[in-house]
């Protein structure tokens, strides 16, 4: 198997994986920025275990 092959197999596992991770976020029920203030605890969530898989990412794609 060629390296370009893994390194596209595994973009794709991290493609889902981030996919799955957005649909778990849930749309607000108002139209106003207040009714926004009560999903930030899920959004930081998000930000951070995004910066995690692309920590994950970037050193996968260093390590090939």
């Amino acid at each position: 198997m060629h390296k370009g092959r893994l390194e596209a197999f595994s973009d794709g596992v991290f493609a889902i994986i981030i996919t799955i991770m957005v649909l778990e976020m849930k749309v607000p029920h108002g139209t106003e920025v207040r009714d926004l203030l009560p999903l930030w605890p899920v959004f930081l969530s998000y930000v951070l275990s995004l910066v995690y898989v692309g920590i994950y990412w970037n050193n996968h794609h260093h390590m090939f």
